[in-house]
C-alpha cells in the first residue's frame, strides 16, 4: 500500500527570481520617410555597444528578447548584441512601436515562465514609464536616483523579479542597475 506523505502539502512555488532588461533605443536620425524607418547615427551604434558590453560585464544573458520593430530598436540590438556577443533570435514585434506602459507590461506578461531573463528594447515615454511603475523602491538607491533623473537614449534598467511573468505588476520588481550607454 502507498502511503501518501503527512503534513504541510502545497503546489509549486513561483518564487524563482527572474530578470527583466528595460532598454531605449540609442540615438537615431532625426527623420527618415517614416519615423519607423529611422535608422541610428554611428554614435547611436557605438553606444549601444557600449551598453551590450556593460551588460555582457554585469552577468546578464538573456534568453528572449523582445524588440520594438521600428529601425532604431532593430539597429539598436544588433550593436548591443555585438557588443555582448549575445546570440539570442529576438522577437520583432509591431505592437510594441506604438504600446504604451500598460500595454507593454501585458506583452511582458504573455512571456513564458521558462524564460528567466527578459530583455525588451522600445520607445520613449513607454520604456521609462514601465521602468518607473515596475520599480518597487527596494532597489540600489544610485540605480534609482540615477533612472528618476531621466530615461535618455541608451539608457538599460535591469530589474529582478521574484514570481511568474504574468503575476508582474506595478511596484513589482527590484531595481538592481541603471545605466546609460555612451560609447
Amino acid at each position: 500500500m502507498t502511503r501518501e506523505p503527512s503534513g504541510c502539502q502545497s503546489g509549486p512555488v513561483n518564487s524563482v527570481s527572474r530578470v527583466l532588461v528595460i532598454i531605449r533605443h540609442a540615438k537615431a536620425e532625426p527623420s527618415a520617410a517614416t519615423d519607423h524607418e529611422r535608422r541610428l547615427t554611428d554614435a547611436g551604434r557605438a553606444d549601444a555597444g557600449e551598453a551590450g558590453d556593460w551588460l555582457a560585464g554585469f552577468g546578464v544573458v538573456p534568453d528572449r528578447v523582445l524588440v520594438s520593430s521600428a529601425a532604431r530598436t532593430r539597429d539598436t540590438w544588433e550593436s548591443l548584441a555585438e557588443g555582448a556577443a549575445y546570440a539570442v533570435e529576438p522577437v520583432f514585434d509591431d505592437s510594441l512601436y506604438a504600446a504604451g506602459p500598460e500595454t507593454a507590461l501585458d506583452l511582458l506578461r504573455e512571456t513564458s515562465d521558462e524564460v528567466t531573463t527578459l530583455l525588451v528594447i522600445g520607445h520613449n515615454p513607454t520604456m521609462a514609464f514601465l521602468a518607473q511603475m515596475l520599480e518597487d523602491g527596494e532597489g540600489d538607491a544610485g540605480a534609482s536616483s540615477a533612472m528618476a533623473e531621466g530615461f535618455p537614449t541608451t539608457a538599460v534598467a535591469v530589474l529582478a523579479h521574484d514570481g511568474s511573468w504574468a503575476e508582474l505588476e506595478m511596484s513589482g520588481a527590484t531595481l538592481r542597475a541603471f545605466h546609460v550607454g555612451r560609447g
